[in-house]
């Protein structure tokens, strides 16, 4: 009786969502959204550095379950697609989760991915350079209603791979005002 020829593993939702480029990011990254993972390590955060962008750098921070700039902050976020979309799940020192759910939107390179939390949303493309994820913020929406580009606040964030270890970088900033938030850190990777 002949063998029955194996068959192959549906790509996840992120290799899907990128096709052949899926290829261009680091063969890490690639297991990581391939099977999901746990990231864990020692995180720096960064507030404004006058008044008032340092006051909407901490409100923000608030709303976003970051803590404030303290040299023992550590983070633990879960990463894993499903039917629904790309999830991260972030904790920061042991404390209350903040979710994201990414929903793509299109395929790369002219595709984006929706971020949604509370009434806000964030459209948001990728670029891979050098094998690591970068996210360009497009568009900001405030229930449903699109923000005035002057008005924005501007997010920047990349993730990439270093001597096997995740290295992140998440970038806030307002016109006229600079950064208002930024944390960033060196995380090790668990498989769910």
């Amino acid at each position: 009786m002949p063998s029955r020829p194996a068959t192959a593993t549906p790509p996840s939702l992120v290799e899907a969502w990128f096709g052949h480029a899926f290829a261009d990011l680091h063969p890490n990254i690639q297991a990581l959204h391939r099977a999901g993972g746990i990231l864990r390590g020692p995180v720096e955060v960064r507030l404004g550095r006058n008044g008032v962008a340092r006051w909407i750098g901490k409100r923000l921070a608030t709303r976003l379950g970051v803590p404030q700039p303290h040299p023992d902050n550590h983070m633990e976020v879960s990463i894993f697609s499903d039917g629904a979309g790309l999830h991260w799940n972030r904790r920061f020192n042991g404390g209350s989760e903040f979710r994201s759910l990414f929903r793509p939107v299109g395929h790369y390179p002219s595709g984006r991915w929706i971020e949604s939390s509370g009434a806000i949303t964030l459209a948001l493309q990728v670029a891979v350079r050098n094998g690591a994820w970068h996210w360009e913020h497009v568009d900001t929406r405030l229930f449903g209603i699109p923000l005035p580009r002057w008005l924005m606040p501007r997010t920047a964030a990349y993730k990439d791979v270093r001597d096997g270890m995740y290295i992140f970088s998440v970038n806030t900033s307002v016109p006229l005002l600079g950064t208002v938030l930024s944390y960033c850190g060196t995380l090790s990777a668990t498989p769910i």
